[in-house]
């Protein structure tokens, strides 16, 4: 649409970019305002009376935040294995039976690899972004030389490698707790 039936749309347009404008400058002038005229305006301290007595205002318990839950994987203990190449499989599998017997799903966070038991927890780590994320060993490969493990799309998507294709990474199992010493 060209000429005269195109010019309300960018009217109305521009009304809404001028009304969120303006907004913002409300929203900001005030704060922006206080924190100036407190820089301008010398602090003024009232003096108490001799006589006033001073009582000390009773002492608040500091508030406790609740822990995140993220802060639970923190506290497990990982070890390190190969890192390597990561790449993912997608939805063209989608239903197809895994090694372990299980049918594909790739909105899990599930992953392939040659030769970890099925059901070992692993942490994935993009080693560009520092990002990562837990999977589960369900099936078996990659089968490309230079691959160490095959995502679900679900992970490749939670450590920012699916856009790609694929990533380096840097594999942890995580540790059942028992020492083999």
């Amino acid at each position: 649409m060209t000429g005269k039936h195109n010019q309300p749309h960018k009217a109305h347009r521009i009304a809404r970019i001028g009304f969120a404008l303006a907004t913002a400058a409300m929203l900001v002038a005030p704060a922006s305002s206080a924190v100036a005229e407190s820089k301008l305006a010398p602090a003024k301290v009232a003096e108490a009376p001799a006589s006033a007595a001073v009582i000390p205002a009773p002492a608040m318990p500091a508030p406790v935040a609740a822990l995140p839950q993220s802060l639970e994987q923190d506290t497990q203990e990982f070890e390190d294995i190969r890192g390597g190449t990561a790449s993912f499989y997608g939805h063209s599998l989608r239903g197809a039976r895994t090694a372990s017997g299980e049918r594909f799903n790739p909105d899990e966070l599930t992953a392939a690899h040659p030769s970890l038991p099925f059901g070992t927890q692993v942490r994935v780590t993009n080693a560009m972004t520092g990002d990562s994320v837990m999977v589960r060993i369900n099936d078996r490969g990659p089968f490309h030389s230079n691959r160490v493990i095959d995502l679900s799309e679900a992970a490749a998507k939670e450590i920012g490698i699916a856009r790609m294709g694929s990533g380096r990474v840097e594999l942890a199992v995580l540790s059942d707790g028992s020492d083999n010493d």
